[in-house]
């Protein structure tokens, strides 16, 4: 008889995993809890650095699921364990006893009202990295109009002592860079501006975009944090920083504000995994068995993780793990 996985979260890792898993031939059931999979990258128009449309991407995704019994609009009510397996009662009704768990349940974004100085909810021209993407997908965004000067800011709720989060969020500057060269080709006459800490474009292929942003957009990058945002009375923003680079306070006039919220751990996962006492490190994310050779395995036999619920991850990275956690499923059932 075919073993029961439970994987929770519909986001890519979810998905990826699913379908490795239900190729294995074992009974996949894919928990999420919003009205469609797909996670964040439902979202997104365009992914870094090529700039390849998302849509066809979480398409391939959802289509290999294949078997997988996948529960829409459903949460965990808890979930324990019985005896080497796991009970898992979901709000739909529904009850599992299931042999292995997977937890995908991904990232928050940073809310990035609670940076009051950079005026998100409060102006009507300052929008998130998530808005800007939302425009591009459906072209409408009424805070967005026909902007002459517009500015990124990267780091928004990552590496900042005070909003509670020290690290980076791994993906900011890559968005910030292929979103300001969008910008740039959607309104060809705008100055724009990246204000950033540090760039850091590690990935394959991201120096080229950044000399790309550079060379053939334009993009006018300011290396210094911005300290202050206030709007004028016509709702043009005046944004006020330092460039660190030379050391002189910058006041620039802006038509609209790109902040870069960053990822925080899941609030829903948490609340799974404190139900089956699934240790988090002091970042908020998942721990693992460790930082090496463990990375999908937890101290919990039976209960791994994948994709963001441990970390800031790369979508390459969040489906590379994906499969490293299906193996080791797999694995450790052949095993049990």
């Amino acid at each position: 008889m075919a073993k029961n996985i439970i994987v929770i979260g519909g986001g890519p890792a979810g998905l990826e995993a699913s379908a490795r898993l239900d190729a294995l031939g074992y009974n996949v059931f894919l928990v999420e809890k919003e009205t469609r999979l797909g996670g964040h990258l439902a979202r997104w128009d365009r992914l870094f650095p090529e700039g390849v449309p998302a849509a066809p991407v979480l398409e391939k995704l959802v289509s290999g699921t294949g078997n997988t019994k996948v529960m829409l609009e459903s949460e965990v009510l808890s979930l324990s364990r019985l005896g080497k397996s796991f009970r898992i009662s979901l709000t739909s009704g529904v009850s599992v006893i299931a042999d292995a768990v997977l937890m995908t349940t991904g990232f928050d974004l940073f809310d990035a009202s609670k940076k009051e100085e950079y005026g998100y909810g409060i102006y009507d021209h300052v929008v998130t990295n998530a808005d800007i993407e939302g425009y591009f997908r459906t072209g409408k965004d009424p805070r967005i109009g026909s902007p002459e000067r517009i500015g990124l800011v990267h780091c928004v709720g990552s590496r900042d002592e005070k909003a509670g989060c020290r690290n980076c969020s791994k993906v900011c500057c890559a968005t910030a860079v292929k979103q300001a060269c969008e910008l740039k080709a959607k309104f060809p006459s705008a100055t724009v501006y990246c204000f950033y800490m540090d760039l850091r474009m590690f990935g394959r292929g991201y120096e080229d975009l950044y000399l790309k942003a550079q060379k053939e957009y334009g993009i006018r990058f300011i290396r210094g944090r911005v300290s202050e945002v206030s709007e004028k009375i016509d709702k043009t923003l005046q944004v006020k920083a330092e460039d660190t680079l030379s050391s002189t306070p910058l006041k620039v006039s802006l038509d609209l504000l790109v902040l870069m919220a960053g990822m925080r751990p899941s609030e829903a996962g948490a609340k799974v995994g404190k139900m089956i006492r699934l240790g988090t490190g002091d970042d908020g994310y998942f721990n693992t068995s460790d930082g090496f050779t463990g990375m999908q395995a937890t101290s919990v036999p039976g209960l791994f993780v994948a994709g963001a619920s441990t970390g800031p991850k790369t979508l390459p990275d969040t489906l590379s793990e994906a499969r490293a956690a299906s193996a080791l499923i797999h694995e450790y059932l052949r095993e049990s």
